[in-house]
């Protein structure tokens, strides 16, 4: 039997950028190998260098990069070429035609000002000799490929009329128009629903069956990685620590970056609100940049411990059976948002989304709720409805008996210290003009809190330590500071109110699965501390289940299920939430050698080569 012949060998590929700074290399000397029919998983934080690398082999850089090594592919038009020596205009045969590219924000990928049918015919018209007419044909037929609802309508509609999803699926026939030989994809699902992202995986792994396409899966959501790729590269700084067959990796992994990265990330099996591990638990690093693995501490109660875990347990049941007594700290009941539907030059309103409709539910102190659902479900406008920030049609809201929902604005002003939230993004709900210092001392100065300026820096310091930052932060910029940090620098700023109520919208869905875990132990740190309660909004059903007291599912603006987490997770009772259960990636060993044996029989026998 013959050995298949890679379509693209990486050979020592080093990318360095010069700033002012210096120079910084971001991708330091990586080699590795793509063969047609393959997912090839490349893993790692932020700042890894995995997308680095997928944009130095389309030469896609800023002029500041220097990009070297070799990256040997066989073109059908050129032949075999070095993609680092091409040419523009031989780049332009090779990008879009050969080689084909979905990036992770499909919003700034497509063109707002042309329709999402001119977009991808455009591809079209470039790279094949066939007429506009021929083009929107075939562009039609392209969105039908990847299943987009009413595929004509989709050809005259723009980027911003269609959801997240769907501009995804655009972003998949623009990169597919042309047959590529290989597909780049660049976290294609982050931040989609987990039904959104099953699908589209399902999409792409249905193309490079029918193809025969080689896929470089770029991506930090290793349940994800463990349903799609053959192989997986682990990256670490810019260097592979480790690369080896899926199964290998998650089952063996080598390096202690790996086995941090696996076990720091929530799974249907985490304890819940348990501590989980991060990667610095597997591994440190030295000031010359040498990786020492550190062994996570085996922990071996004392009979004291047996004792006070026995007193503990009698304690929680009288607990339990005290806040089953207590009064709810937030009640919901018949809330409404409404949002009219406007047509024609006079905006006539012609009907309504019923975003919210009817949701009635309550909150005890110190609990947590899990707010689950896809893009649309009402679930984010149901939290913004909570605290005003968007008006309720009708229903009420009562926080300790008071009803927020009718009360004055300056009523609400002086009430909304006691219920904060925190965004999904804390780059865009961070001012960048302010320090860190300023943004978290902001909110105590309007609400008068504490007796000086004095006392007010104090609290700001300790909040910062709190989060695990320092006094130092406080005169940085939020633009200073990773993903992760910033999203601590908004939760202290919540804190900075000592609210009793903390609203998190999609507050970990975009971090690294090591930063996330990082921000998931802070809060429930804060819950134990300060008795802290959360509404947990998120469309991550393994978070919510480690999170969560109690999970509430919305669809369609209305709560179909509640219930404790065990009870939604192991006897769900509406059709929906099944579904949403069934679409979680899955990254048990007997998960994985089915999706290879599935791989297996589709290349009719033909094993991979070896790595």
């Amino acid at each position: 039997m013959s050995i298949p012949i890679p379509i693209l060998q990486v050979t020592d590929l080093t990318s360095t950028f010069h700033t002012r700074q210096g120079i910084i290399r971001a991708v330091d000397s990586v080699s590795f190998s793509v063969y047609p029919g393959e997912t090839v998983a490349i893993v790692g934080e932020s700042g890894s260098g995995k997308s680095v690398t997928a944009l130095s082999l389309m030469q896609l850089l800023e002029a500041n990069a220097q990009v070297t090594g070799k990256a040997v592919f066989q073109s059908e038009r050129l032949g075999t070429v070095d993609l680092l020596e091409l040419n523009e205009k031989q780049l332009q045969q090779v990008r879009g035609n050969e080689i084909g590219m979905v990036f992770q924000d499909p919003m700034s990928s497509l063109n707002p000002v042309y329709t999402c049918g001119q977009q991808v015919a455009e591809v079209l018209l470039l790279h094949r000799q066939i007429s506009k007419k021929e083009a929107k044909e075939r562009t039609i037929q392209l969105f039908e490929q990847v299943r987009l609802p009413r595929a004509e309508q989709i050809f005259n509609t723009y980027p911003h009329q269609i959801s997240g999803g769907q501009k995804q699926r655009v972003m998949i026939a623009m990169a597919m128009a042309c047959k590529p030989t290989i597909l780049i994809a660049d976290e294609p699902t982050t931040a989609l629903d987990v039904t959104v992202q099953a699908r589209m995986l399902s999409l792409i792994d249905e193309l490079r069956v029918k193809q025969n396409l080689a896929v470089m899966f770029i991506s930090h959501d290793l349940g994800v990685v463990a349903e799609m790729a053959d192989r997986v590269l682990v990256m670490y700084k810019g260097h592979i620590v480790e690369q080896g067959n899926v199964l290998d990796i998650f089952t063996n992994p080598q390096h202690p970056y790996t086995k941090g990265l696996l076990a720091c990330r929530p799974t249907l099996r985490t304890k819940s609100q348990a501590r989980l591990p991060t990667v610095s638990d597997f591994m440190k690093e030295d000031e010359q940049g040498h990786i020492q693995e550190k062994k996570p501490q085996v922990y071996e109660p004392s009979f004291v411990d047996v004792v006070n875990a026995y007193v503990g347990t009698v304690s929680d049941i009288k607990q339990q059976r005290d806040y089953n007594q207590k009064p709810p700290l937030l009640q919901v009941h018949g809330l409404e948002v409404y949002f009219p539907i406007k047509k024609g030059i006079f905006s006539r309103t012609i009907g309504y989304v019923k975003a919210v409709d009817g949701v009635s539910f309550e909150i005890k102190s110190g609990e947590t709720i899990a707010l689950v659902g896809e893009s649309g479900s009402g679930k984010t406008t149901l939290g913004r409805a909570i605290v005003r920030l968007i008006e309720p049609r009708a229903g009420n809201v009562l926080f300790e008996g008071h009803n927020i929902a009718s009360v004055n604005t300056e009523e609400l002003r002086q009430n909304r210290r006691h219920f904060q939230m925190i965004f999904q993004n804390p780059y865009t709900s961070l001012n960048p003009m302010h320090t860190v210092g300023e943004a978290i001392l902001e909110p105590m100065h309007v609400h008068k809190l504490y007796g000086s300026d004095k006392e007010r820096r104090g609290k700001m310091f300790e909040l910062l330590e709190k989060v695990g930052l320092s006094a130092e932060h406080a005169q940085r910029y939020p633009h200073e500071f990773s993903g992760g940090q910033r999203q601590r620098i908004a939760i202290a700023r919540a804190l900075a109110l000592q609210p009793k109520l903390l609203i998190c919208d999609e507050s970990v869905s975009a971090l690294d699965v090591s930063v996330q875990a990082q921000v998931l132990n802070l809060l429930n740190e804060l819950k134990r501390e300060f008795n802290m309660t959360y509404i947990f909004i998120t469309h991550d059903l393994a978070v919510a289940k480690h999170m969560a007291d109690r999970i509430l599912v919305m669809h369609e603006g209305r709560l179909v299920e509640q219930g404790v987490p065990a009870q939604i997770f192991q006897n769900p009772q509406h059709d929906y939430t099944r579904s949403l259960i069934s679409a979680i990636p899955c990254s048990e060993p007997e998960a994985i050698i089915s999706a290879q044996q599935k791989r297996s029989t589709i290349r009719s026998g033909v094993p991979l080569a070896a790595n």
